[in-house]
This record gives C-alpha cells, sequence and structure tokens, in this order.
C-alpha cells in the first residue's frame, strides 16, 4: 500500500467534491492535512468556514490529522496563510495539490472582464500563489511533490468556458515550468484533467454519469502522483471513470522551405497539417527548423 505517513499535504478547495476527496485518501493513508476551502458558492461569491471544517473533522473523528483553513488562495496573504498555517501545526509542507476553482461561464461576447479575471485569479493565480508560498521549504527539504488540476476543457477547450479553459490550460504551462524548474530540488510537479461528478459538474454532466465518474477514482492517481515513488514530472494526465491516460503537447512534421511565402505555405498546407511523426519538445522543434 501506498502511504504517507509523516508526509504533510495542503489541498486547497477540499470543502468539496475532488478536494474533498484527495484529502480524506490522503488523511487515510497517513498524510497531515490542512484542508484550505474558501466556503463559496460556484461562482466565487460569498465565504464560510463550514465545509473546510467539516472534512478536518471528519479526518480527525477518523483517527487522522487535519487543520481546517479558510483563506482565500487568490491572494498573496491567503496562499502565504495556508502554508504558514501546515508549518505552524506540522513542521513543514511535503505537498501541494491546487484543486481550488470556479466557474462564471458564459458565452465569449457576453463575457465581462470581471467574469475573466475572477476565474483566472483562482485557479492560476491561487495555484501559482500556495506553490510559490511552499516553494522555498520544498527546495530546502530537497522534496516535493505538486499536482495542479487543469480540465478537457482547458486542452479541448468548450463552449461557453473562455476564461475557464483559458485557466486551465494556462495551469499545464505552470505544471511543466514548475517540473523543470523543480528537478534539481527533488520537486516534482504535474497536472491532470479529471472528469468527475462534482457540484461543479453535476448540472453539465448527464445523471447517469454520477455513478461512474466518482471523485474517488481521481483521487487515486492524484495519491500516486504526490507519492515518493513517483519520479514524473512536467505531465499531465486525463482521468476518470477509472481510466487514466497521458496527455502530451505534440507538433508534426512539418515542411520546410528557404523561399517560404503565402503562396508556398497555401500549396503545401497538406504537410504543414499532417501528423505523423510528431516531436514532443521545444528542444525537438527548434532542430528542426536548423
Amino acid at each position: 500500500m501506498l502511504r504517507f505517513d509523516d508526509r504533510v499535504a495542503i489541498v486547497t478547495g477540499a470543502g468539496h467534491g475532488l478536494g474533498r476527496s484527495h484529502a480524506l485518501l490522503l488523511a487515510e493513508r497517513g498524510a497531515k492535512v490542512v484542508v484550505n476551502d474558501l466556503g463559496g458558492a460556484l461562482d466565487g461569491t460569498g465565504a464560510s468556514a463550514g465545509p473546510a471544517a467539516e472534512v478536518a473533522e471528519l479526518i480527525n473523528k477518523n483517527g487522522g490529522q487535519a487543520i481546517a483553513n479558510a483563506g482565500n488562495i487568490a491572494t498573496p496573504e491567503g496562499a502565504r496563510a495556508v502554508v504558514d498555517a501546515a508549518v505552524d501545526a506540522f513542521g513543514k509542507v511535503d505537498i501541494v495539490i491546487n484543486n481550488a476553482g470556479i466557474l462564471r461561464d458564459k458565452s465569449f461576447g457576453k463575457m465581462t472582464v470581471e467574469e475573466f479575471d475572477a476565474v483566472l485569479a483562482v485557479h492560476v493565480r491561487g495555484s501559482f500563489l500556495v506553490s510559490l508560498a511552499a516553494y522555498p521549504i520544498m527546495k530546502a527539504a530537497g522534496y516535493g511533490r505538486v499536482v495542479n488540476t487543469s480540465s478537457p476543457a482547458g486542452l479541448f477547450g468548450n463552449f461557453g468556458q473562455a476564461n475557464y479553459s483559458t485557466a486551465k490550460m494556462g495551469l499545464v504551462g505552470l505544471t511543466k515550468t514548475l517540473g523543470i524548474e523543480g528537478a534539481r530540488s527533488g520537486i516534482r510537479a504535474n497536472a491532470i484533467a479529471p472528469v468527475a461528478w462534482t457540484r461543479m459538474t453535476e448540472s453539465l454532466l448527464p445523471a447517469e454519469f454520477e455513478a461512474k465518474f466518482t471523485p474517488e477514482r481521481v483521487s487515486a492517481l492524484v495519491a500516486y502522483l504526490v507519492h515518493d515513488s513517483c519520479e514524473v514530472s512536467g505531465e499531465v494526465f486525463t482521468v476518470g471513470a477509472g481510466r487514466v491516460a497521458r496527455v502530451f503537447v505534440a507538433e508534426g512534421p512539418g515542411w520546410k522551405t528557404d523561399d517560404i511565402s503565402p503562396e508556398a505555405i497555401a500549396e503545401n498546407w497538406e504537410s504543414i497539417m499532417a501528423e505523423q511523426p510528431y516531436v514532443l519538445s521545444a528542444g525537438d522543434s527548434m532542430k528542426a527548423m536548423l
């Protein structure tokens, strides 16, 4: 059994759904958990200490160790307070699971700047701020595990979710860079693109999905990615209903000429659009251009 004895984990957005499931699983397997949740509505409005407190209380009642934090991780002060709470209570931070998020769906032409900014603030800024606050602690310890929560909407786009899709794809870039920069310090960073029945998706998914797309089926992957034995970093995985798959950004073979022009591009568009064989890294892409 993969266990987390003596590991300290922060889980944001852990009052409901996926975050709650992640926190309960890690605690069940020995981790000390900081349960963070602002306790607001799906659109980010309002606040309540209740959801985080309920999950922390359940963990402690079941013999685990947890504390609740209802801070707003979209602010530097709130993110720092979550990390400080972990250090004050448990002495360190080993694991950060950035799960907090909100929805403000609207078709692109009707979306306001405030609706766009609010979603990015929680998903991207919040994930950045909590990771940033924990990073020096992990770096000093020579160990850390970070999981960011992307989405199929970010990877492939989705109608009415320009703000959410932008945020979720932004987390892919953050994850890949953190994976590169954290490597020398033993910090591994990965992202998940989950499909699960939660309060955020119950109005979007068919009712028959509820029994099969449970949060627990996502948390199993998260637990593996933050375990000591997992050495993979900078990767993205889709997960849901018991299926796990690697998702990657790839570049096709392309077409190259020394006499490029709009007309030449039009004439060779089929080659430009070809998918195989592909390259997977920025370095390989640059080599192909030389």
